[in-house]
Order: C-alpha cells, then sequence, then structure tokens
C-alpha cells in the first residue's frame, strides 16, 4: 500500500551554491542543495550507517557524507557507477511562493515498540527516568507518544546513574516497578550500580537498554558491549527483543519477574529492532491472571508455636524489619496489645513514630542504646520482615520467631526458634487473634527511663563543637525531629551524616526512610529523593533528602532534572568538606588519614545558579529559620548546606 504524502514549504532563503544544508519539515530532517542544475532534496540520513548529509559537501559534482565519504548525487541520490547505496530523494515543486517538497505522512499503525510500551503501562509501569540517545530513539518514541496519552510520565535525567537511583527508590517506597532508561554501551553501564541497589535491597525495577544494530553485533562495533553478559549478575530476568513474534511477551515476562521477585529485569533492544512495524494481530499480555495473591497464611501450629512462646514471656519485644513497613498499623496495634516494645532495624526507621510509649528505635550500628539495651534483656523476639544483617546484630542468644514472606530469608544466617513463612500483615492478625491482651508497665516504664537518658546524652552532644568550631551533627538532626511533617519520605544517603540521622533523628508519624541499604552506595540519597516524588510527592507528602557533601557531590548535576520538573525536594547537605566516614574508619584502622579531604563549591549559591533556593548555614542559632524557609518551599527543589563537624556520635 502506497504512502499518504503532502508537500511542505521549504524555507530556502539565502541557500548558498553548493552548499548542503539540513532543514526540517513536516518532521523530518532533510538535505537541500541548490546546484548549477537546481535544487535537490534528500533524506538527511546517509542510507549506509546514518550520517548526517547535510553537514557534508559537493566534490565533482557529488555530495559525500561526512562520516565515511559515500557518494550521492544531489539531485536524484543516485551513486557514482560501482556504488549500490542510494540516498531517498523527495520530489519538489518551485513555487511562486517558494519551494516545496512532498514527503510520505507518519504511519498511523503502532510500531513494535508502541505494543511492547502498551504492554508496560497496562501492567501499571507509569514513571520512567532515563536519558534518550541514538540506540534507543524507537523506544524513547513510543514512551513519548505514551506521556502524550497520559499514561506514564517521563524524566530526563543529567547520568544514567540517577535514573537507576530513582526508579529504586520508587520501588522502595511503593513496591511498585519504575523503568530506567539507557543507550547502549556507557549509558546502560551507568545504569548498573542503582541496580544492584535495587536488587540487594529486593526493590522491584525494570531496565530497559538501546544495543546497536544486530547486523553489527560480534565484531565490536561502537558502543557494542555483551549487555547480556553484562547485566547477568545483577538482573533476575535479561532478554534481548530480536523481532515481532513474542516482543510484547517479553514485556510482560520482564514485569512479572520485576514484581513476583522484587528484583531487576532487564529488557535489550537492538536499534534495528525498534524501527520495526507492530504485528497486525497483537495478542493481549493482561497482568490479571499472572500475578498472584501475595498473602501467605502460616501453617495454625506455627501460629500456635508462635503464641506460646510470646504468651510465656516476661518481656518479650518485636523487632521490624524493612519487609514490615508496609503494616506499621497492625504492628503498632499488636505491640499495644501485649506491652511490647518495638525496636526497628535501620532501613525500617520510622514503622513506628518515636514519640510512642513503646518505641526504642533503631538498632544496630545506627541506633540508639535505648534500643540495643531492650533488646539485649528481652527474653522473645519477634522479628518481622528483617534480614538479620550483622549491621543490624540482632540478638542471638534471645528465643527467636521471625516471619518473612521470602523462605529463603528464614533462619538465613543462623538457626532461629520458630521460622514462620507468611505475608507479614497476614500473620500478624492471627497472632494478634492467638493472643490475648497482656499488661506489661514494667516494659513501658523501662523504655522511658532509658529514652530519657538517651535523651539527656542527645542535648549534651548538642553543645559540642569540634576544633574548627563547627556544629555537631546532632543539631541538625534534632531541629529537623521537630520540622519535618508527619507523612514525609526521608531519603537518606551513607556516610557520618546517614549514621546520625540514625542516631538523632526522632521520626513522626506515618514517615519513610529510603536509603541504600545492603549496598550502601554513596550518592543515593537525592536521585532517590527524585523517584519518591514521582511516586508520591505529587499528592502532597514532603520529600526530603540528606547527605554530606561527598555524597551529593556524586550527583549534583541533576539538582537540575529537580527544576526542570519543579519538584519541591528539600535537600539537607551536611557539610564537613571532607569524606568524615572514610577519614573516621582511616583513624580506627590506626592509619594516617589521607586523601578523604574535598574541596566543594558554595552549595546555596550552586542551588541558586541553577535555578533553585539555597541557604548556608555557619551558626546553629540560624538553623532552625532556614530549615523552616526550605521545608515551605513548594515550586522546585532546595538545598540548606550546614557545616559540621566530621562526627557521627
Amino acid at each position: 500500500m502506497a504512502h499518504k504524502t503532502a508537500w511542505f514549504k521549504v524555507d530556502s532563503a539565502d541557500f548558498e551554491l553548493d552548499t548542503p544544508t539540513m532543514v526540517v519539515a513536516g518532521g523530518r530532517a532533510l538535505c537541500v542543495t541548490r546546484t548549477q542544475d537546481g535544487w535537490g532534496i534528500l533524506d538527511n540520513r546517509c542510507p549506509h550507517q546514518g550520517g548526517p548529509l547535510g553537514e557534508g559537501q559537493i566534490e565533482e559534482g557529488y555530495l559525500l557524507c561526512p562520516w565515511h565519504g559515500y557518494e550521492y548525487d544531489p539531485l536524484t541520490g543516485e551513486p557514482p557507477p560501482g556504488f549500490t547505496d542510494i540516498a531517498t530523494a523527495y520530489p519538489i515543486e518551485q513555487r511562486d511562493d517558494g519551494l516545496y517538497v512532498e514527503l510520505p505522512l507518519p504511519d498511523d499503525e503502532p510500531t513494535l515498540m508502541d505494543q511492547m510500551v502498551d504492554v508496560l503501562t497496562d501492567w501499571g509501569v507509569d514513571t520512567v527516568f532515563g536519558m534518550v540517545g541514538h540506540s534507543n530513539l524507537g523506544l524513547a518514541d513510543a514512551l513519548r507518544k505514551a506521556e502524550e496519552d497520559g499514561r506514564l510520565r517521563y524524566f530526563g535525567i543529567r547520568h544514567e546513574g540517577a535514573a537507576a537511583f530513582a526508579a529504586s527508590g520508587y520501588g522502595k517506597l511503593t513496591g511498585r516497578p519504575a523503568a530506567c532508561l539507557g543507550i547502549a554501551g556507557p549509558g546502560a553501564t551507568n545504569l548498573l550500580t542503582g541496580l544492584w541497589d535495587a536488587k540487594v535491597d529486593r526493590a522491584p525495577i525494570l531496565a530497559l537498554t538501546g544495543q546497536v544494530n544486530t547486523q553489527v553485533l560480534g565484531p565490536g562495533a561502537f558502543q557494542e558491549i555483551p549487555l547480556a553478559e553484562a547485566f547477568s549478575a545483577v538482573s533476575e530476568w535479561s532478554q534481548t527483543v530480536l523481532g515481532p513474534e513474542n516482543a510484547s511477551e517479553l514485556m510482560a515476562l520482564a514485569l512479572k519477574h520485576a514484581i513476583v521477585q522484587r528484583d531487576v529485569a532487564h529488557l535489550i533492544f537492538p536499534d534495528d529492532v525498534q524501527n520495526l512495524p507492530g504485528r497486525t494481530d497483537p495478542p493481549d499480555r493482561p497482568r490479571a491472571g499472572r500475578i498472584g495473591d501475595h498473602r501467605i497464611v502460616p501453617p495454625k501450629d506455627r501460629i500456635d508455636e508462635a503464641c506460646r512462646l510470646l504468651e510465656g514471656a516476661q518481656r518479650p519485644v518485636i523487632i521490624a524489619g524493612n519487609g514490615a513497613r508496609p503494616f506499621r498499623d497492625e504492628i503498632t496495634a499488636l505491640a499495644e496489645q501485649i506491652d511490647a516494645p518495638v525496636i526497628t532495624t535501620f532501613k525500617a526507621k520510622g514503622v513506628m513514630p518515636d514519640s510512642h510509649p513503646l518505641a526504642c528505635g533503631v538498632v544496630g550500628r545506627s541506633g540508639t542504646p535505648v534500643a540495643s539495651a531492650v533488646m539485649g534483656r528481652a527474653d522473645a523476639l519477634l522479628v518481622l520482615g528483617a534480614s538479620f544483617s550483622n549491621h543490624s546484630g540482632i540478638a542471638s542468644w534471645v528465643p527467636t520467631i521471625q516471619v518473612d514472606y521470602d523462605r529463603m530469608t528464614l533462619g538465613k544466617f543462623a538457626p532461629v526458634d520458630i521460622p514462620v513463612w507468611g505475608d507479614i500483615g497476614s500473620t500478624v492478625e492471627l497472632l494478634a487473634r492467638g493472643l490475648n491482651s497482656s499488661e506489661r508497665p514494667e516494659q513501658i516504664v523501662d523504655v522511658e527511663l532509658r529514652k530519657a537518658v538517651w535523651r539527656e546524652e542527645k542535648a549534651r552532644r548538642r553543645g559540642i563543637v569540634d576544633e574548627q568550631g563547627r556544629m555537631h551533627p546532632s543539631v541538625v538532626f534534632h531541629e529537623l525531629s521537630s520540622l519535618v511533617p508527619d507523612g514525609a519520605i526521608l531519603s537518606v544517603d551513607v556516610g557520618n551524616n546517614t549514621y546520625a540521622f540514625g542516631h538523632y533523628f526522632e521520626s513522626g508519624s506515618d514517615q519513610d526512610v529510603l536509603m541504600s541499604g545492603y549496598l550502601g552506595s554513596i550518592g543515593f540519597a537525592f536521585p532517590a529523593a527524585m523517584g519518591a516524588w514521582a511516586a508520591e510527592g505529587r499528592s502532597g507528602r514532603k520529600v526530603i533528602s540528606i547527605s554530606g557533601d561527598g555524597g551529593f557531590g556524586q550527583y549534583l548535576a541533576d539538582f537540575t532534572t529537580a527544576i526542570k520538573y519543579e519538584m519541591p525536594i528539600t535537600h539537607v547537605l551536611l557539610n564537613n568538606s571532607e569524606l568524615g566516614k572514610i577519614s573516621r574508619e582511616q583513624i580506627g584502622a590506626l592509619r594516617p588519614v589521607w586523601q578523604t579531604s574535598l574541596v566543594n563549591p558554595d552549595f546555596a549559591e550552586f542551588a541558586r545558579l541553577c535555578g533553585g533556593r539555597g541557604w548556608r548555614v555557619d551558626d546553629p542559632g540560624e538553623l532552625r529559620s532556614a530549615l523552616e524557609q526550605a521545608l515551605a518551599v513548594s515550586d522546585g527543589p532546595s538545598i540548606v548546606e550546614i557545616t559540621t563537624a566530621a562526627l557521627a556520635t
């Protein structure tokens, strides 16, 4: 069937003789030439490898491609004798009002990429972070059309690493996958750190990467790397799309793996495959019927066994891990029913507000002495959705019930007394039914006394300054504790600033904390905050990111991404002009402090130069006002740069 065509006027004023020029008409890039023989208009794309003919030159009557010197007649597109590549020439007319060209109209039929993006959005993916480039243009165009239809939002970033961290933050917050997009070669490899962060923290994520044309795969083309091999360790599932037969099924399978396994799924798109037409009979690939119910109910005898241990304990304690975060209300109700103090892992900080009489804060290296002491004297632990990492240091000598959705996590590092495989929400509900209400007032008194002692110690530390007169980090988190609104999302980084956050920040109600948990990647905080805002910021939840100067420096260019999309993220930056955690580690290892100092810009001024808001605080007396002003900004990102001592305790 012949394509429909239309005539478009070409601005031909001031064209120099024998000088090719690229123009755009009808949404198509064209190479326009004026020679002694008249006007010629060719497709701007060289048929050899896509070189821009409009940037070429005319020699001996032929138009030379600037990339490889392929030659074409500027009027007909024909090559010299002996060559077979022919450039596409378009009909032209010289009319009274100017030069016109006849061009084929875009085909209304969906492309293969359109059909794959249809599956992506039908499965609930509504957010993509990425960078558009030469080897993902076909896929990117399908994403563009989906965004125009209101089916997804696309956020163009400055570095693919930020895209992966943003998608990871989105997945950690919501439990749903977002996608990250990169080109072949370095664009794809830049995604890997953020994908590893999502993988080890069990966050669903979808990676979409371009690839070189299939015809040049193998010999070592420009930006060709074996992406299936490069992503094999990080991805739960990875496939290359090679043709239309099962392409949409590959998208469905990718999302099924990401959602069910809570892991990384990866699709590779060779450039030429992205330009294929769609199937005339695309099969439905619905999500319904392909994702089972996640609510696993444990056997009754296991619930009875757990209830007997808790009923017989005098000092039962609940430890909530990150897997328990969606069930905070149920956990609080159970804790109140049996008067059990609640401790959280660092990743689960905020599951219970610190103001609650049973809340003990975080256990482990980033935690509080309240939590460690209460855990140490417990005679039964109910551990919900925690992985028993060495950073948390959950007591191994206390009789323990471990509940987790993932059977491999149960007793992973050492045996537990009662391993319970089940959905945490359903399991907590069954435990609540099986347990009698118990009053243990001595537990509440003990927690309150320990919290009072810790408050006094925190107040003492707020008076500490270092040899340069810089404030203790506890001052920052003391002020933030009273200013951050309930329901806020806090994305934290890695380093002394993060340890200080764990020690000193007191969580409010319904707050979520995002972090690079098992990977511990510096630079996570700000990109993940962009992902959090994309997920829930528009619903009114305040998004705050917290980092040191070292961490923010990793992706500071993407502050302009937040400017572009008017993300009202408040970034709290603790500036000690060094990689403070590394300095402390060198001292602890009895080594000289070496190569940890940093040369920084004025980050507040940087924020203003980018078009955002910025405050710099050197005096503790000015801190609260600066934080209040920054938290009130609603039309874009802001930075509060605070000079602090290089201390975490």
